[in-house]
């Protein structure tokens, strides 16, 4: 199949979850035989008018990528572009990651009469808590209402959770699909890879809800129980400047290195011999009214790295990371539970590496790049055929 994978204002290749979402899912699908062109931007925060005369094309590996360097709250301005490359290309599928003020992939399929799936990695109507839901009440609500004509315009949403779609779409339309792991990228001969001092590590986006002050405070604890440990935070976000000032005063227990490649995760997490995800729903309201919709790639990533994971103890968290088997759970918030559980894995480094293997096995099975790219073409398949049976009927 030819697939036409539009992700607007998302940075690709990058370092962002969704850059590494995008490059993987769309690997994944060339690997698996098909044609795969990916409509993305260059960088953070990218801005050249020019491109939306003509974009930049290059190529990763089997990948084709068209760069529209514009900034994402303008994706709609890229709309005839899209339109041109998918008269160009002839898809036999367009996909597109949902947002808000985007949309002109679902556009160019419904116009040109193209089978469509509408990617959703987050909540789309935001709850009343939210100031942009607030600014769209006094407005009138066209921002609501746009979001939920993108959904009425795909064939199918390909969502972690249903509860991210509007309560109105047809559950029927929708397929819960969790994000996963490279697993080859992510192969750590863990027995000689384990540092001689014990480490810790926090890996993703230092913003409120993934918990990086609540890791940092464990470690304070730790650090006062006078345990022999380093913990190593890996990534960028607005909290890191938050969680250094705090770290300061173990200063030698904690290492930064800011945003990494994605390449180079790998042979950090080989350092390490537990792994943190101390997520915190209390400071993102949409987690709070949808429950737990992001798919949770760090600890697909720490399983595929065969390190032990603690994490809290919500759906889906605890159904990935069971308790006592690939990891530890605490109750969410509780930093003095969640510096209890890093201590009892660095007690015990033997149970701590047969979590971590078992992490590996169950992530390879259940929550591979593969797995899910392998599902997304079983869908594409079927909304194809649907479409063609359609046509042919008529």
């Amino acid at each position: 199949m030819k697939i036409l994978y539009v992700a607007s204002g998302i940075p690709v290749p990058g370092t962002l979850g969704g850059s590494i979402h995008t490059l993987e899912v769309a690997r994944g699908l060339a690997q698996r035989g098909h044609t795969v062109d990916v409509v993305a931007c260059s960088r953070v925060g990218a801005f050249e008018i020019a491109s939306l005369a003509r974009p930049t094309s290059s190529r990763i590996g089997n990948v084709r990528l068209h760069h529209i360097d514009i900034p994402k709250a303008l994706s709609l301005l890229a709309a005839p572009v899209i339109m041109r490359l998918a008269r160009a290309l002839k898809p036999d599928i367009i996909m597109e990651r949902y947002y808000n003020f985007a949309g002109a992939g679902m556009l160019a399929a419904r116009r040109l009469g193209i089978p469509s799936i509408l990617e959703v990695n987050a909540l789309i109507i935001d709850p009343p808590a939210v100031l942009k839901r607030r600014l769209d009440d006094a407005l009138g609500g066209p921002m609501r209402r746009w979001a939920t004509a993108q959904c009425r315009m795909a064939d199918r949403i390909v969502t972690p959770l249903h509860t991210t779609a509007p309560p109105d779409i047809p559950r029927a339309n929708i397929v819960e699909l969790p994000w996963g792991a490279n697993v080859e990228h992510f192969c750590i001969d863990r027995p000689s890879a384990v540092a001689a001092q014990p480490t810790v590590v926090f890996l993703g986006s230092f913003r409120a809800w993934h918990g990086a002050l609540d890791a940092v405070r464990a470690g304070g604890i730790l650090a006062g129980q006078g345990r022999d440990f380093r913990f190593l935070f890996i990534g960028d976000g607005p909290q890191r400047a938050a969680a250094e000032r705090l770290a300061s005063r173990w200063r030698e227990r904690f290492t930064f290195t800011g945003a990494v490649p994605y390449e180079e995760v790998p042979a950090l997490l080989a350092q390490a011999s537990v792994a943190v995800a101390p997520f915190n729903t209390a400071a993102h309201p949409a987690l709070r009214a949808a429950g737990f919709f992001w798919s949770p790639l760090k600890v697909f990533e720490y399983m595929a790295a065969a390190l032990p994971v603690v994490t809290i103890d919500i759906p889906p968290l605890n159904q990935i990371v069971r308790h006592g088997i690939e990891g530890l759970l605490y109750p969410e918030g509780d930093t003095d539970a969640l510096a209890a559980a890093i201590a009892h894995l660095l007690d015990h480094p033997d149970e701590a590496r047969a979590m971590g293997a078992r992490g590996r096995e169950r992530v390879t099975a259940h929550f591979s790049w593969a797995r899910h790219c392998e599902e997304l073409e079983r869908v594409m398949r079927e909304i194809a055929g649907r479409r063609y049976t359609l046509n042919v009927a008529r």
